[in-house]
């Protein structure tokens, strides 16, 4: 998942190294490995250097205002115009890895300040999960140069919610060694134990928790908000209340789209996510790997590298495959380009799929022709409302199945789901297959609202229709940009859909739903 493309240079990130305590007699050391203690107390704060070069404890909203206006101009047109000023403080906190076993991560906390009533008093809180990187350092405490960050503060925080960003297990300065990527267990595991460490920084940090608790997330954060919800709901109903949830552009059906990657249409960007993926599931269930060894499942020489290739030293994922570590688009090699082309198309491959099959395949021959022969022989998602009443052979398969969101008991809180149809990374299907799933079992309106922001208003009474006409004319922007360079707008629409397109509407979306129910 790729963000909003912000700089704000103004903005700067402080790492735990480099920034004060919250007092002059420092914080308090927790030693504890117990699950959700915040180690340091009070967390540190991030300071916000000035163009003058002093530094100050708080972003205040005109100048965050002009910031995003500079970088974006009508960003806050959408998000709107920050109204709160900003502290953010740095945390870390004990959590588990996904084979159960104690490690810390870190993570932000925002808390707004201000006149308005919005700012001041008891304010909800917002548990952000943030989308998909291979950026190994990164930290949602940064201003500076995280644009998801920058993007989730403008339009949560800068509102009046107070926010926690966990920046998960295996990222910036957690120890262990691998992060739980769509590992539902352990990323659920993970925002619950930043959501308790938040709690005990809450009282030395001024930010008043008025009881209402939102859960949301984009792309992999929209799965790990849903993840969260349910072990919440499942596992602490008498410790965590939540008041709503909304996810956007997630993976929530993983097994349906596993199925329709290996044997329809390569995602965007996945050639990164399946390292990702499978490297998570074989530290979970510990049968991913042939004797822990990737090469099962993928092609020298890429095999060598999949274990450590992501999360990396890369400032972007694109940087990322400048190395080489993996292919760019390659995820099959021409000969099973071709087994598809006869099995789902009549023998011709869509020309939009060959830049996914081709000589420098990242998946082996042997192990994608096992997958989809065991599509046929064991097929899931035969229905919508019972969609994984299955027993895949392939450990792969399996582990999808077992992450899957589409399980009962159904969520006990209003829902939003929000994407876009035409998400070359994410496909729309799975947000369609939640839904449908949801509905199937008694989950509906007007408890459950669905956005497809790249779709027309249905009506002049549509509570989404200035979201899906934004969307509308941002995707018309990126279009005339790229005939004016000369380029193709197909392609420049399908490298920005995901990332940089849908991002803010269903954010926006999202803050709205939650600000109803805030009241």
């Amino acid at each position: 998942m790729r963000q909003i493309n912000l700089t704000l240079g103004l903005i700067a990130a402080a790492l735990l190294s480099a920034c004060g305590g919250g007092g002059s007699a420092g914080p308090t050391i927790n030693t504890s490995t117990a699950r959700g203690v915040l180690v340091a107390n009070p967390p540190n704060l991030v300071p916000i250097p000035q163009a003058n070069g002093t530094a100050v404890p708080q972003l205040d909203p005109v100048t965050f205002a002009a910031m995003l206006n500079a970088a974006q101009p009508g960003l806050t047109q959408i998000v709107g115009t920050p109204v709160c000023s900003i502290s953010t403080y740095y945390m870390k906190y004990n959590t588990v890895g996904s084979k159960g076993e104690p490690t810390t991560a870190t993570g932000a906390i925002f808390v707004p300040s201000g006149s308005a009533a919005q700012c001041s008093g008891p304010r909800p809180v917002v548990a952000y999960a943030h989308g998909t990187t291979v950026t190994q350092s990164f930290n949602m405490a940064n201003l500076q140069s995280n644009q998801e960050a920058v993007l989730v503060a403008a339009t949560f925080a800068a509102q009046g919610f107070i926010v926690v960003a966990p920046n998960y297990a295996g990222y910036d300065l957690s120890s262990l060694p691998y992060t739980g990527y769509l590992d539902a267990a352990q990323q659920s595991n993970d925002v619950i134990d930043s959501v308790r460490a938040a709690r005990q920084a809450f009282p030395t940090i001024g930010a008043q928790d008025s009881g209402k608790l939102f859960l949301t997330g984009y792309s992999q954060g929209g799965f790990v908000a849903l993840a969260t919800q349910k072990s919440m709901q499942n596992n602490y109903p008498s410790e965590f209340k939540v008041t709503a949830l909304a996810g956007g552009s997630g993976p929530y059906a993983t097994e349906l789209l596993a199925d329709a990657i290996f044997a329809v249409s390569p995602n965007l960007g996945g050639t990164a996510f399946l390292p990702l993926i499978t490297n998570a599931w074989q530290a979970h269930y510990g049968n991913i790997y042939t004797n822990g060894s990737p090469s099962n499942i993928y092609a020298s020489p890429y095999a060598a590298n999949v274990l450590t290739a992501v999360p990396g030293n890369y400032d972007s994922i694109g940087a990322m495959y400048a190395t080489g570590v993996l292919p760019a688009t390659t995820m099959f090699s021409s000969t099973y380009g071709a087994i598809v082309a006869n099995t789902t198309y009549g023998g011709q491959l869509p020309a939009a799929l060959a830049p996914f099959f081709g000589s420098t395949n990242l998946v082996s021959d042997q192990f994608a022709i096992g997958f989809l022969q065991d599509i046929g022989a064991n097929p899931c998602n035969q229905n919508p409302a019972a969609p994984l009443t299955c027993k895949p052979a392939n450990t792969v398969r399996q582990a999808a199945v077992a992450n899957d969101l589409r399980t009962l008991p159904v969520p006990n809180v209003p829902v939003l789901l929000c994407g876009g149809n035409a998400d070359p990374t994410v496909f729309f299907k799975s947000t369609v297959a939640e839904q449908a799933f949801l509905n199937g079992n008694g989950f509906g309106a007007p408890y459950l609202s669905v956005l497809d922001v790249d779709s027309a208003p249905t009506s002049a009474s549509d509570p989404f229709a200035a979201a899906k006409v934004g969307f509308a004319t941002a995707k018309s922007q990126v279009i005339a940009a790229a005939v004016a360079a000369g380029q193709s707008p197909a392609v420049a629409v399908a490298s920005a859909y995901h990332g940089t397109l849908v991002p803010p509407f269903c954010n926006a979306a999202a803050a709205g739903f939650f600000q109803q129910l805030a009241k």
